[in-house]
């Protein structure tokens, strides 16, 4: 690795904005990678430098470039739970179906994590696909529920994904619904959400529901 390379990683990682600048007019390339091939976007966002990302996305950098385990600088904010990264990395374009190791897109470790501001502002600033399933066979609707704690920060994650459309019906891969792992872990809360929610689809006729997909 050159030592501009070098420099330009380790700026992004301390979230030196002016660094990375510098490094990145002395020649410093916007993908390198470091050992685990993390660029410099992605050790930015691990870090919520926000002001890092800036530099590097206004240079070019791809929030879609990923590492040895599949994090990339999008996804990542799903982990973080960083709003202002995430709006950071818009305009750059992320695919919003790039998935991580665990078959994942942001909005899945986001809902498990509790992240109320970042699963509202995704929902509401992104195409994101609400009932996407992971590799585990897990929706972030079940995530919430399942890794959940069911208090007031994951009863709020449930209730913005119903807003968005989730399914609620939805089960994973042992046929099992969120509203059966609510009613198992004493999730009254949560468990009262899907109920209305399954209520709601149910009133729906079928011929309305056909034609809205």
């Amino acid at each position: 690795m050159s030592d501009r390379n070098r420099r330009l990683l380790a700026a992004a990682r301390r979230g030196d904005a002016h660094e990375v600048h510098a490094a990145l007019e002395a020649g410093a390339s916007v993908e390198a990678r470091d050992e685990e091939l993390r660029s410099p976007l992605l050790l930015a966002s691990l870090g919520s430098h926000v002001e890092a990302a800036r530099v590097l996305v206004a240079a070019g950098a791809d929030p879609d470039a990923q590492d040895r385990r599949h994090d990339s600088p999008w996804l990542v904010t799903g982990v973080t739970g960083s709003v202002e990264m995430m709006r950071t990395l818009l305009p750059a374009g992320p695919d919003l179906t790039l998935r991580n190791r665990f078959g994942g897109i942001s909005l899945i470790p986001a809902s498990e994590r509790g992240h109320v501001p970042y699963v509202r502002a995704v929902l509401r600033e992104t195409a994101v696909d609400v009932d996407h399933v992971n590799d585990l066979g897990w929706t972030a609707l079940l995530e919430a529920v399942i890794l959940g704690d069911g208090g007031r920060t994951h009863q709020e994650v449930v209730e913005l994904l119903l807003a968005a459309g989730a399914d609620p019906s939805l089960a994973d891969a042992d046929g099992v619904p969120p509203l059966r792992h609510a009613e198992r872990r004493g999730f009254t809360e949560i468990a009262a959400l899907l109920r209305a929610a399954l209520r709601t689809v149910d009133d729906v006729p079928s011929t309305t529901r056909t034609a809205n997909g």
